[in-house]
Order: structure tokens, then sequence, then C-alpha cells
């Protein structure tokens, strides 16, 4: 009943009021003016949304894509070369220090000026000190580095769980038949772990979709827009422009997005098979 309580409060009522709002012209100080599809019509020629989408679906494509090889490398070392708990244990340290902490310090390491990471660069011959926060070219892939910093052992520490749940004889059998770890990683690991991974991918995609902290402590949607994700773009316009009406609608097309793009990845992996007998 206290969970419930709660999924109402905090979850269906706030949903079901935002839904309504972005059928609204509505700005907090004057009553919600009914408007019907209008903020629907207006991001279709919204070129600020366009861009958000683009920038949103670039950090996730480098987010995810890094990150889940990165995390099936560490799975696999922790499974095959290690036994210690401690070792296990320490690839989640970064996780459970707070994002807006993170960012703050990664922010702080690579600046431009003061910066260690550029401090070491300049002192590399033939390398220059970089502005990874102030040019667009770099903005979005260092934001990504610093997520996948700190979410790589979590998604490792999943990845190792469905691991630990394929039977060795599948490796056995493998050997056997004259196959080597790399087609052992590929027809077996990788096939046996696709549950697990479809299940990780949905998490992870629908995390990164709603990238905000490390936007708004580091580049705050700059340079020129470069960074503008659109959940960021979301609260610039609720909170900075007190438009939340029109927020409040992007908010419905972003959580449509992250609805149709967890049924495909379920669907694409045939998360509900194994290939394992």
């Amino acid at each position: 009943m206290p969970a419930t309580i709660g999924l109402v409060v905090f979850y269906v009522i706030p949903a079901i009021r935002g839904f309504y709002f972005s059928f609204t012209d509505y700005s907090v100080l004057q009553p919600p003016r009914w408007v019907g599809g209008e903020n629907y019509a207006r991001l279709v020629s919204d070129p600020l949304f366009w861009n958000a989408l683009w920038v949103t679906i670039y950090y996730v494509v480098l987010n995810i894509g890094f990150q889940t090889i990165i995390a099936i490398g560490l799975a696999m070392l922790m499974h095959r070369l290690t036994k210690s708990t401690l070792i296990r244990g320490m690839a989640l340290l970064p996780y459970f220090i707070a994002n807006v902490v993170i960012a703050l310090v990664w922010y702080f390491m690579m600046d431009y000026e003061i910066g260690i990471v550029n401090i070491v660069l300049e002192a590399i011959p033939g390398f220059d000190r970089v502005a990874f926060f102030g040019e667009s070219m770099w903005a979005i892939p260092t934001v990504a580095f610093i997520n996948i910093w700190r979410h790589m052992g979590y998604t490792a520490l999943l990845l190792f769980a469905g691991l630990q749940t394929i039977s060795p004889s599948l490796y056995e059998a493998a050997s056997l038949d004259g196959a080597s770890e790399t087609r052992q990683f590929f027809s077996v690991t990788l096939p046996s772990l696709r549950p697990v991974l479809a299940m990780v991918l949905v998490v992870t995609v629908t995390g990164s979709f709603q990238i905000f902290d490390t936007i708004a402590v580091t580049t705050k949607g700059g340079p020129v827009n470069a960074t503008r994700v659109l959940y960021f773009y979301i609260y610039d316009l609720a909170f900075g422009q007190l438009d939340f009406g029109y927020a409040s609608a992007l908010a419905i097309v972003l959580f449509a997005i992250l609805m149709i793009a967890a049924v495909v990845q379920l669907k694409l992996m045939r998360a509900d098979e194994s290939d394992e007998l």
C-alpha cells in the first residue's frame, strides 16, 4: 500500500496532469488555457526541438555503444580472471558517487586552463590543449565519456550476473568441438546472454535519453546548443521560460520515443528467448 500510494502521488497523477498541460498554454502565473494540438504542431517546425533530438540520439549512440562493449569486456574479465569480491565491488565505486559530483570533478580535471588532463596533453610532444567542454566537436563525446566512466561498472556487474547463469557444460562441449575462445564468445556467451543484455540495453538506453545533470553542471547546453539534449531543453522551457504547456508536450513525445525504443529493442533481441538449452 505505501508503494502504491507513492506511485500514484508522485508518478501517475503528475503524468496525467502533464498530459493535460501538453494541450494548454500554461505559464504557472496564469490558469491553463486550452489550445488543443497547437503545442504538438509547434514542435514539428521547432528547429531547437529537432536539434535537441539529434544531439540526444548522438549522445545515446556514443554512450550505449562504448559502455556496452566496455561492460561486456569487464564482465568477462571478472568472470574468467578473478573471484575476488573486493575487486568486483571496486568496479561499482564510481556508480555510488552522485552524478553531479562526478561531473564537477571531471569538469575541473578537463578544464582548458587548469585541468590536469590538458596539462598532461600539453606535456606530450605533438599534442595541444583541448577545449573539451568548449568545442562543439568535443562537447558531447566528453559528456558521454564521463557517464560511461560512471556507469560501466554497474552495467558490467549486471552482465556478470548473467554470465553466472550460463552452464559450464556449454563451454565444455564447444571446446570438445574445437571452438576457440573467440568462437565460444560469439556462439555460446552472447546468445545465452541475450535476455540479460536486452534488459540492460533497455535500462541504459532509457537512462541515456534522460541525461540532464551532467549537462546542467558542465556545458548548460552549449556551446551553441551542441549539448542541448532533449531533457535539458524541456527543463529550460519549463523552468527557464515558464512555458509549461510546450514543455509538457515535449515530455510526452520523449515518453513515446522511450516506449517505442524499449519495445523495438525487446523485439529485435528476442528478450523472452534464450539459445541456451
